[in-house]
């Protein structure tokens, strides 16, 4: 039997968007996006430095602290254009498929929204959280 325990419920992205665009600071914005990070069963090191050890991953054991992701996410707001940030992750065994994170920016134009949300995902992956591959 698989541990499923910490595990979360993945968010609703239209109820995401929803909320967002009821806020006041909403009339500034010309733009979302929305980055979803799921399980892969390709390892990492095959697909960020080309190693091919034969492996597949089947599971992923992930982890995350929670003041660093607030950290990052005040940092995002601080850049150019950006009025709407929105984090959720998941945590504990997660499986093939299941959804890691979703990550939602809003902001005034495309670059500005772009770059945001490359400086908040790159941030919350190589500071912020842990990630196990189970082979």
């Amino acid at each position: 039997m698989i541990d499923e325990k910490l595990k979360k419920q993945s968010p609703s992205i239209d109820e995401w968007l929803k909320e967002a665009k009821k806020d006041p600071a909403s009339l500034q914005e010309g733009m979302f996006l929305v980055h979803n990070g799921v399980v892969r069963q390709t390892p990492k090191v095959k697909v960020r430095e080309g190693i091919v050890d034969g492996s597949l991953v089947k599971g992923m054991e992930f982890t995350y602290d929670a003041a660093k992701v607030e950290a990052a996410i005040d940092e995002t707001y601080k850049m150019n254009g950006i009025f709407h940030v929105r984090v959720w992750l998941n945590e504990g065994h997660l499986q093939l498929g299941d959804d890691i994170m979703y990550v939602l920016i809003g902001g005034d134009i495309r670059p500005h929204v772009v770059d945001a949300l490359q400086f908040l995902v790159g941030k919350i992956k190589s500071e912020c959280v842990t990630e196990i591959e189970n082979k």
